[in-house]
């Protein structure tokens, strides 16, 4: 029999790193996580900020420096990052894959071996499936640089060897979840598509715990 991701990783409650928390999805992936028993670590730029995410601790620093992320990963089962980064229409975007190639290397030399990442629907082979306006108008004008850097962070991933699940949600929003969504690896007749924040921690959580989308990169919707 093939040990599952629950045996492979964990004994009790799972461990887990997240990154991005004071994000707009990120508050959702952490209360979810400590409603669940789980043992929640956050590494926070600014700790104020993650006042109110109560049971989870808090690690103070930078996702780009490597020396905090160590410290921050020591003894998880699992990471999950959801870094984001503001549409940047003129300057160049590194953070995402600067911070992931941290990431990565402090993983390693924690010997920490699974990571859930959250990118975006248009990253990857995903891109051209937004829609109409998404493709042609926000993508080109407001979100090329990001999705740069989200194009890097992933293959950043992809090389790095680890136990991966790159998840892509489409356009996200801030309604009530739905009890169903989709999960697609074939965007042929795709075009467009939202998703609550809610339903993306759940989903991201899922992922902790299972091998169904291991080395995989599903796009996640309603």
């Amino acid at each position: 029999m093939t040990a599952s991701v629950t045996d492979k990783y964990f004994s009790a409650a799972p461990k887990i790193l997240v990154l991005g928390a004071t994000g707009p999805t990120g508050p959702h992936i952490v209360s979810q996580a400590v409603s669940c028993g789980y043992d929640v670590t956050l590494l926070v730029r600014s700790p104020e900020k993650a006042a109110d995410m109560k049971g989870a601790k808090i690690v103070v620093g930078d996702a780009r420096d490597e020396t905090v992320l160590r410290q921050a990963v020591k003894g998880r089962d699992a990471v999950i990052s959801a870094l984001g980064t503001p549409a940047s229409p003129f300057r160049e975007v590194t953070l995402l894959s600067t911070a992931t190639r941290a990431l990565v290397s402090a993983m390693k030399a924690e010997h920490v071996s699974r990571l859930v990442t959250i990118t975006g629907m248009g990253a990857g082979d995903s891109a051209g499936h937004g829609g109409l306006l998404s493709d042609n108008l926000i993508f080109p004008l407001l979100l090329r640089k990001v999705y740069a850097d989200k194009n890097r962070q992933e293959a950043i991933i992809r090389d790095s060897g680890l136990d991966w699940t790159i998840v892509r949600p489409t356009v996200l929003n801030n309604k009530p979840r739905h009890e169903t969504i989709q999960t697609l690896t074939d965007f042929s007749q795709f075009r467009g598509g939202s998703i609550s924040r809610e339903n993306v921690a759940t989903f991201v959580l899922d992922q902790v715990t299972t091998d169904h989308w291991l080395r995989k990169s599903p796009l996640i919707t309603w």
